[in-house]
């Protein structure tokens, strides 16, 4: 199973080790499921950590071993062509990795996300609903 995690469940998943977030991580680098990422991905998450209101409660080692992991990921792509389907600008990365990918899964907390469903092959859920996918 191929899936992309966004940002924003990679930076939940660092501050409770109980969420849905941080099991799918868990599940991740129990080799569960095949992590899609990219260059840009990495960039954002790294810039994203280091805002105060997150840096302030995210534990100091796990961001810069997230970002190795995320380098190491089953498949970094390196360059995304956008394809205008976002409704936000600042995710139209996901959706370039999802087709450049033809991911399954598109694991995300944004309910502007939600609510296209999905894009080609790829399927988007919720953190909660990812979470029951891999508890089966």
């Amino acid at each position: 199973m191929l899936v992309i995690l966004d940002t924003n469940v990679l930076l939940s998943a660092l501050r409770t080790d109980t969420s849905p977030p941080a099991k799918i991580l868990d599940a991740w680098r129990a080799g569960r499921f095949r992590l899609v990422t990219s260059i840009e991905q990495v960039d954002e998450f790294k810039r994203a950590a280091r805002y105060p209101k997150l840096h302030a409660v995210l534990p100091r080692g796990a961001v810069g071993r997230v970002v190795n992991q995320l380098r190491r990921a089953d498949l970094v792509l390196e360059r995304l062509r956008r394809a205008g389907d976002s409704p936000d600008p600042g995710d139209e990365y996901l959706i370039a990795m999802a087709l450049a990918a033809s991911a399954d899964y598109l694991v995300t907390g944004d309910r502007r996300l939600h609510a296209l469903r999905r894009i080609a092959v790829t399927r988007f859920v919720s953190p909660r609903r990812f979470s029951a996918i891999l508890a089966r």
